[in-house]
């Protein structure tokens, strides 16, 4: 049998999960990494590529790389959707990484382009391959839990000076959006994914710990039905001491109950479900060490067999762009009910970021 061609794939942004990528494409021998980009030197990056051709010139690395299958997006949030469509208008899939954007009219207009043009976003969601997201999608797909009443989901996570460094895009309303969109956008995919959408959202919003930190809050509470039936509520914070405390979701149904928990949902804590003897899962994987904090459970190679499984053998997408775009939805919906002002009126600070000048840089 003729060996199938590999898939050639380029980075733009090579932070922490930009590496991530890296590492993920080199050790999946279908696919193959053609050129790198970020707007600091090699040397600032503590990145050894041989080999790869490295480019600080967004645009001139797409001009030249034209044998490039899919280019991975690994840039602050606020310009996911800027560099997406430039890749798709060139002919290129994408890989971008959470949130698909920072608004429901700028996912469209990705999801849009990329159906003009025939190409595919694929939107990082690696909760959804942990072995206990799994479980629960199966379960629910059964109706084991039959009719669902309730769902709760708490995410409790540090993220402090460690994390939102002077001059970063971190913390940032116009390049990260708010701690739904970078730290718990994973969260709110797998609540979608199972439940489906939410209606009557009600939410109150703290700033307790990020006051000379972000320009948005560190903790809410949220209130909403499903529109598929039941209540649910979303209880979220990064203000919590030192380092995170866990991630869980509680889900009560007519005829079971069970609980997922862990510092980011890796394991099932409780099942009590009529007739039903609960299957031993395979282990997760361990989160993504940033050394001062943690991220989500390591699942991007998933992401990347999933790609090349696309493009070479046309299998389905893992997450799809409407799938991204719903969950900007649910995040935005839910955002319309902070006041900005309100959580930051002990002091009115306002962190600052050069935004035109990073997108300057990298087109």
């Amino acid at each position: 049998m003729e060996a199938k061609r590999k898939i050639k794939f380029g980075i733009v942004g090579l932070g922490h999960i930009g590496k991530r990528h890296l590492e993920m494409i080199r050790c999946n021998r279908d696919a193959e990494i053609v050129a790198c980009c970020d707007l600091l030197p090699l040397e600032e990056l503590e990145l050894f590529i041989p080999g790869i051709p490295f480019y600080r010139d967004f645009g001139k690395m797409l001009r030249q790389h034209k044998e490039m299958d899919v280019l991975n997006i690994c840039v602050p949030n606020g310009l996911h959707a800027e560099i997406t469509i430039e890749a798709l208008n060139m002919g290129f899939h994408v890989v971008c990484e959470k949130p698909m954007a920072l608004s429901k009219s700028e996912a469209e207009k990705m999801l849009y382009k990329s159906l003009e043009v025939s190409r595919h976003i694929f939107v990082v969601k690696q909760n959804r391959y942990s072995p206990p997201a799994m479980w629960l999608k199966e379960i629910i797909n059964q109706e084991l839990l039959g009719k669902i009443h309730m769902v709760q989901m708490s995410c409790f996570w540090n993220r402090d000076e460690r994390y939102y460094q002077p001059n970063s895009w971190r913390g940032t309303q116009h390049e990260d959006g708010g701690t739904l969109f970078t730290q718990f956008s994973h969260f709110i995919d797998i609540m979608y994914w199972l439940f489906g959408d939410i209606k009557n959202v009600k939410g109150i919003f703290k700033d307790f710990k990020h006051e000379e930190l972000t320009d948005f809050e560190d903790s809410g509470v949220v209130s909403f039905e499903f529109v598929n039936g039941g209540i649910g509520c979303l209880n979220y914070s990064t203000a919590v001491y030192n380092k995170n405390l866990e991630s869980s979701v509680i889900i009560i149904g007519d005829k079971g109950t069970v609980k997922v928990a862990g510092q980011y949902m890796n394991e099932v804590v409780y099942c009590d479900i009529e007739s039903y003897e609960m299957p031993e899962l395979k282990p997760s994987n361990p989160p993504i060490d940033y050394g001062a904090y943690k991220g989500s459970a390591q699942n991007h190679h998933y992401v990347i067999a999933n790609v090349v499984n696309k493009l070479q053998n046309k299998a389905v997408i893992a997450t799809n762009a409407l799938e991204g775009l719903k969950v900007v939805d649910i995040i935005e919906r839910i955002y319309q009910l902070r006041d900005l002002t309100s959580i930051k009126r002990k002091n009115g600070w306002v962190k600052q970021f050069n935004t035109e000048e990073i997108k300057r840089k990298i087109s």
